[in-house]
């Protein structure tokens, strides 16, 4: 049976050239990825992640993110959007 009260875990990294904004659904590892251009570009694209999903992200310079930035820009209401 399929749990529809997931709570999604949000994280950032800033780069100059880009903003990556990552979702994760911690029980099936699986969400979506978010990269902000400058000029207001959002590209969206479905992941599925293993379980060294956070250890890899904290690696990376991943940051905790804002549930509410990922979903203003996933609708395409994120600023510069």
């Amino acid at each position: 049976m399929k749990n529809s009260n997931i709570v999604h875990q949000y994280f950032k990294k800033e780069l100059e050239e880009v903003t990556i904004l990552v979702q994760v659904d911690p029980n099936e590892y699986k969400g979506m990825e978010l990269l902000i251009f400058p000029d207001g570009t959002v590209e969206k694209t479905k992941r599925h992640f293993d379980e060294e999903i956070f250890d890899d992200l904290a690696e990376d310079g991943f940051e905790p993110g804002s549930p509410l930035e990922f979903n203003l820009y996933l609708k395409g209401i994120g600023k510069g959007a």
